[in-house]
């Protein structure tokens, strides 16, 4: 089961990860753009941007673990 969790896995955890990730890499792009154009507002805002992409990764962390447990039970 754990080889191939990301077949199994549930529409929740897959629309968890990919938003996180696109979240991060949204921030990231944001941060670099106001850094390298002297924008501070845009530079901080962008720390929200990664940090809710981080609080969604730790949500599928979480939705991930308690399938596994739940699973593990059986």
């Amino acid at each position: 089961m754990l080889n191939e969790f990301w077949a199994t896995a549930s529409t929740t955890y897959k629309v968890l990860v990919f938003s996180a990730m696109g979240l991060i890499a949204a921030g990231i792009i944001l941060n670099v753009i106001g850094n390298s154009s002297g924008n501070q507002d845009l530079a901080v805002a962008s720390l929200a941007v990664i940090g809710l992409g981080l609080i969604l990764h730790i949500a599928g962390i979480v939705v991930r673990g308690q399938r596994i447990r739940k699973n593990l039970k059986r």
